[in-house]
């Protein structure tokens, strides 16, 4: 039985982790949640994200965090242009084109950055990489630490918009009823453009916040593509606050089940977690019966 003095710096090593995966998750329950809209280019989008991130420091000494002031805006108008240009005109109108079109598209990224960027693994190396904070006696990574808080404000920021804005409540006029928001004159196409540009911008945030403790390769985008819909699904379609709590708990199952369980077993705790919530409240935590 391992002793506290190893349980805690895992316990909260995992709530930082948890607090990385909501925010890949936050940009999908947007997408997936709200609009339903199946992202499976969701994963090769943030590894665009990534190599965004990567390039501006490695080209242009742009720190990781200044590079917040670019790479969101960028991705957010990747998105739009993407919905509007390729999505919207390639589905006419049905989801089963949709999930095609965003699974052709994750295809179709992820083979250019090979052909561009080649398999290599690259990672950016920055004055507060290696740096640690200590946290109720454990030290953690200063990246993680800072992602952590760079989660909940950016799941605050997009309550708000959310909530407060006129965009906001189109967004959720749209999802509610799409026929009655367009006879309120709402342009749903634009809301729905807008609504994924802000799902990929939220995945610029989490480039931003990832690079200076994560690498980048082409493939980068798999290993959150999985954990990001599970968590969808278990904080429940929709919710932001479902969204950081299933987030959380992933993090938390997966550095727990790491430590009783060993690293090649650790992430069974997720799907069993993921599967008992299918069962008894297939909703979500904090998802809403249809």
């Amino acid at each position: 039985m391992p002793d506290l003095a190893i349980v805690v710096p895992s316990l909260l090593n995992g709530i930082t982790t948890g607090a990385l995966y909501a925010l890949v998750a936050l940009g999908l329950t947007l997408i997936y949640g709200v609009l339903h809209i199946i992202n499976f280019a969701h994963g090769a989008l943030l590894m665009i994200g990534l190599y965004a991130v990567y390039f501006l420091n490695v080209q242009f000494g742009v720190d990781p965090y200044a590079a917040l002031l670019i790479v969101p805006p960028l991705m957010f108008a990747i998105g739009y242009a993407l919905q509007r240009g390729i999505i919207t005109r390639s589905s006419h109108g049905r989801d089963e084109n949709i999930l095609l079109a965003t699974l052709g598209l994750s295809i179709v990224i992820e083979n250019l950055a090979l052909y561009f960027f080649k398999s290599d693994t690259r990672i950016i190396d920055t004055p507060y990489s290696f740096e640690t904070v200590e946290v109720l006696g454990a030290f953690l990574p200063l990246p993680k630490v800072i992602a952590f808080f760079g989660a909940l404000a950016t799941a605050a920021l997009f309550w708000l918009v959310m909530a407060r804005t006129d965009l906001g409540k189109a967004i959720r006029a749209l999802a509610k009823e799409r026929k009655g928001a367009a006879l309120v004159g709402i342009d749903t196409e634009h809301v729905y453009a807008m609504s994924f540009g802000l799902g990929i911008a939220c995945l610029g945030v989490a480039a931003c916040l990832l690079l200076p403790s994560y690498y980048v390769t082409p493939q980068v985008g798999h290993g959150f593509i999985l954990i990001a819909f599970t968590i969808v699904v278990l904080g429940g379609m929709g919710s932001f606050v479902g969204a950081l709590l299933g987030g959380f708990t992933i993090g938390i199952v997966e550095a727990m089940g790491g430590l009783f369980l060993g690293e090649s077993l650790g992430q069974i705790g997720i799907f069993l977690i993921f599967i008992l919530v299918l069962i008894f409240r297939p909703a979500g935590l904090l998802g809403h019966k249809a």
